[in-house]
C-alpha cells in the first residue's frame, strides 16, 4: 500500500514539474496573425540585408566596423529565425546579395552601389541601413502584442542604434555628417549622444 501512495505521489510530482514548466514558457501553438507572420519574415530578409551588404562593404574595404558588425547581423538573423521555427513559419534563405522582397532587393542594389563609391559613402550606407532597421522596428512592434517577438525585436533595435553609433562615428572621423533620412532628427540625436548599450543575447 506504501509502495502504491509513493507511485501516486511521484506521479503527482511529476505531473506538476511538466505543468510548471508548461506554465513558464510561451506555448509553440500560439496562433500568430498573418501580419505577424509577415513582419517576421521581413525582420529575418531585413537582417539579412543588412548582413550581406556588410559583407560586400568590408570586402571592398576592409573596414573593421563591417568585419564586426556583419557578425552581429548573423546573430540578429538566428534571433528571427529561431521565432520562425518557434511559430512553425515556411522561410527560405537566398543566395548572398538575393532577396524575396522587391524593396529590400533595391535598397541592397542602391547601398552597396553607393558604398562602393568610397570609404565615406560605404559609412553612410552602413547608417542609411540601421536609420531604416530602426523605423522598421518600431513599426513592427506596433503590430504585435506577443511578448516573446517583442523581446527580440527591442533587443534587434538595441543592436541597430549601437550600430548606428559606429557607422556616425566613422562618417564624422573622416570629416563628414549624417542626416537621418527615417527616423526623427531629435531621435537620431538621443541615440548619438548615448552610450553603447548592452543588449543582452
Amino acid at each position: 500500500m506504501k509502495i502504491f501512495k509513493l507511485i501516486l505521489l511521484i506521479s503527482a510530482l511529476f505531473s506538476l514539474q511538466f505543468c510548471g514548466r508548461d506554465n513558464s514558457e510561451e506555448i509553440t501553438s500560439v496562433t500568430l496573425s498573418a501580419q505577424e507572420k509577415n513582419d517576421l519574415l521581413f525582420s529575418f530578409e531585413e537582417e539579412k540585408m543588412a548582413r550581406d551588404t556588410y559583407i560586400f562593404l568590408n570586402n571592398k574595404w576592409g573596414i573593421s566596423q563591417f568585419a564586426t558588425i556583419q557578425n552581429s547581423e548573423q546573430s540578429h538573423m538566428n534571433a528571427v529565425e529561431n521565432l520562425l521555427k518557434k511559430y512553425n513559419i515556411p522561410y527560405q534563405i537566398l543566395p548572398q546579395g538575393q532577396f524575396s522582397d522587391a524593396n529590400l532587393q533595391t535598397l541592397y542594389n542602391q547601398l552597396t552601389a553607393q558604398g562602393s563609391l568610397s570609404k565615406n559613402q560605404a559609412f553612410q550606407a552602413g547608417a542609411t541601413i540601421e536609420d531604416v532597421d530602426i523605423d522598421d522596428l518600431e513599426t513592427l512592434k506596433q503590430h504585435t502584442t506577443n511578448a516573446t517577438i517583442l523581446s527580440v525585436y527591442n533587443k534587434l533595435e538595441c543592436g541597430s542604434r549601437n550600430h548606428l553609433r559606429s557607422f556616425v562615428a566613422g562618417i564624422t572621423n573622416l570629416g563628414d555628417t549624417y542626416t537621418p533620412q527615417f527616423i526623427s532628427l531629435a531621435e537620431f540625436q538621443s541615440i548619438i549622444n548615448s552610450a553603447n548599450e548592452q543588449c543582452g543575447n
